[in-house]
Formats: C-alpha cells, structure tokens, sequence
C-alpha cells in the first residue's frame, strides 16, 4: 500500500495530466490561425490566409477542424468588397477553454477567471494581512469556487492558472526572489506550489512583465504593438512589448526600469514611498491598499510625492526613450488613474532639440486596462502557451 503522501502526489499529478490532455495541442499552422483570430475578431479565411501566408485551401481545411473541435465559431457574413459572395465571419468560441490569473501583492491578490476569447468573465480583489502560502490559499479555494457557480462551463475547461509575483526572477521560469512580505513565496518553484494546490498547470511571471502583456491584450496595445510598462506598486518594475511580443530578456529580467536610477541618490517612485509621504502629512492609512482605494490627490503629501519623483521618472522614461524608441510609455500597476494625471506633466524626455526639430518621442499614457493588469496578463500564458502564438 502507497504511503498517504505518495499516493496524494499521484493523484494530483494525474489530475494536472487529465487537464493537459482535455484540450488537442494545435499545429504551429493552427496556433498562427487562432492567434490571428484572437486578435481580429470577426475575421474572414481570405484575410487569415493573406495574413498568415498559408494558402485559402489549407485556412479553409484548417478553419473547418477548429470549428469542428469547438475552437472557433462560424458567424453571419461580411463583403470583403471585392466580387463575388461575402465572406463567413470566423470567431474565437468563448467557452472552448477558460484560464485562472493570479496577481500575488504585498497585501493583496487579484484573480481572474478569462475565456477562450480572452473576456474577463469574472474577478476579485481580496485584501490579505499576510501573504503566506497558507493564507493565500485559503482565501483562492473560495475565490475559485465562486467562480466556478457563477460559470459551470469553466468547471471542465480550465486549462491552467497563470501567475503573476513581484521580484526578480532567478532560474528563467518559476523561482523568483521577491519582496520581505512575500517571503513564503522566496527561492522555491511557484509553478510546482500552484499546480500541486489547485491541480492544474501553472505558470509564473514578474508582476511587471504579466501586467505589460494584458495591457498588450486589453489595453494600450489594442493602438500600440511597441510599448514600455511601468508597473508602479510597493516596488518600481517594468515591462517591454516589441510588436505585440514581450521581451522577458535572458533570466525573465527584462524591464527591470527601477534598476536604472543610481543607488540611493533619489527617492524611489513607489506607493510605498507615497504611502509615507502621505502619513507624514497627517492623513491614517492602513496600507497601500487602503490608499489605493480611497485615494485623493488633494490629500497632504501627494504634491511633495510628486515633486520627488519627478526627477526620478523623467530619467527613467528618457532611458527608455533613448533606448528602446517606443510609441508610447504606460503608467500603470497599482497607481491610482488620478494621480497619473497629475504626475504625467511633470516627467520630462529629456532632448536635445537639434536644429530646433525634436527627435520624435513616446507619449506618456495611462493603463488602459479597466482591471487588475497584472491578473489579465498572468490568465493569458496559459492559454498562450497552450493554443497561442502571439504574446510570448
């Protein structure tokens, strides 16, 4: 008879198998399709075959098979303005799969519940005093059942959990070194402790990194394929998007913007830093949480913030203008909409205006995700790295 932990193990690991085999891996040609698909709703089989460089016979083969699977859905038919029939509309099929993101905070989590199409059908934002192992848990096996009541069809279609931690990551993959509340979470394989707690497969990514991709998805990257994200929180991060694709760098490190300012010469731009100029000032905050949500950019504090972090930022962003040449900077991670505003005029792209005509530089825009970045970018890598082609 097996050992009770032994046996526990196998059944986990047949579950996280199970899950893997539900779905049939597609061919390279049909991962193209479908991320060409999940980009362009409402596309046509001309336009993929012209887009994918395959020919309109392999794309109508190809097509009919992810249809007939449960992947893509046939819609109404559109003119593509040339002669001859209009063409039938080809969609993602929402409900075809469903993926968990997990954005894990110095105080806090988000988590998601994203669908095939990538519609965010379900999230919350739970509030933790500690963010051990044991809380976090605790607290995700209620998040998930709810989501699950509130959405059967996910009950069987969950394809994975896609995680997002604060940190640097230190093997590639899955350990990651991050901040002191986070120490549960320190120097071991993440994606090992997810899959082995909620029986799935699980991926891990720097918060900054998660957060650049779903603003690639569902938020500025919509407008712009080449943007820099900065991910502003308790710590100071970023993320870099080259034509839709991230660039995690060597070790996963890529955009790790906070290491650009010399040590200890500025005050860094965090809300950590925000959070004590703000209680220095006279106003009780609990925690950056507290702040975040009832935030007031009249309250004392916040304008002495901004003048320290101005020098600071407009180094930061001049770096990455004068290094990567993006079409725009987001401003985002947990930094409240109202005080982008109000900080965004004070950066500066530093230029030497040369022959009195400017270099063209990025514009410095606001996240233009409606929740939690980070959450949306960790629950597309399952589902990228499953049936995708397009973000990593």
């Amino acid at each position: 008879m097996l050992p009770a932990c032994v046996a526990s193990a196998i059944i986990a690991a047949m579950t996280v198998q199970t899950h893997a085999d539900r779905f049939q891996k597609p061919s390279d040609s049909e991962a193209n399709i479908l991320s060409y698909v999940l980009r362009n709703r409402g596309t046509t089989q001309p336009e993929i075959a012209r887009s994918c460089d395959l020919s309109q016979q392999t794309v109508s083969r190809l097509v009919n098979e992810l249809v007939d699977r449960g992947a893509l859905a046939q819609g109404g038919r559109k003119a593509s303005g040339r002669r001859g029939q209009p063409s039938v509309t080809i969609n993602i099929a929402p409900d075809y799969a469903y993926s968990l993101g997990i954005a894990l905070m110095t105080d806090a989590m988000s988590v998601l519940l994203m669908d095939f199409a990538g519609n965010v059908v379900d999230y919350d934002y739970v509030e933790m005093p500690v963010m051990t192992r044991k809380a976090v848990f605790d607290r995700l096996g209620g998040v998930k059942q709810r989501f699950l009541e509130r959405t059967p069809s996910a009950r069987e279609r969950l394809t994975g959990v896609g995680i997002g931690i604060s940190g640097y990551c230190l093997d590639g993959k899955s350990r990651y070194n991050p901040p002191r509340s986070l120490d549960d979470w320190a120097m071991v394989p993440i994606d090992e402790v997810f899959s082995d707690a909620l029986s799935l497969p699980a991926w891990v990514e720097n918060d900054a990194n998660a957060a650049a991709i779903g603003e690639s998805f569902l938020g500025a990257g919509r407008d712009h394929a080449n943007f820099v994200y900065v991910f502003m929180a308790a710590g100071l991060g970023g993320g870099v998007v080259s034509n839709h694709r991230l660039m995690r760098g060597t070790h996963g490190n890529g955009g790790e913007i906070g290491l650009i300012l010399p040590w200890r010469l500025f005050q860094l731009p965090t809300l950590e830093t925000l959070l004590q100029s703000i209680r220095k000032a006279g106003v009780d905050l609990d925690g950056i949480s507290k702040m975040v949500s009832d935030f007031n950019p009249d309250w004392p504090g916040v304008d002495e913030w901004i003048e320290k972090s101005r020098d600071p930022l407009s180094l930061i962003a001049s770096a990455i203008a004068a290094l990567l040449d993006p079409e725009v900077i987001v401003l985002g991670g947990r930094l409240p909409k109202a005080l982008a505003q109000k900080i965004i005029p004070a950066i500066e792209l530093f230029d030497d205006a040369r022959r009195q005509e400017p270099r063209p530089l990025p514009k410095i825009i606001i996240s233009q995700t409606h929740v939690d970045a980070c959450a949306i970018g960790a629950a597309i890598i399952p589902l990228e790295q499953k049936f995708f082609a397009t973000m990593l």
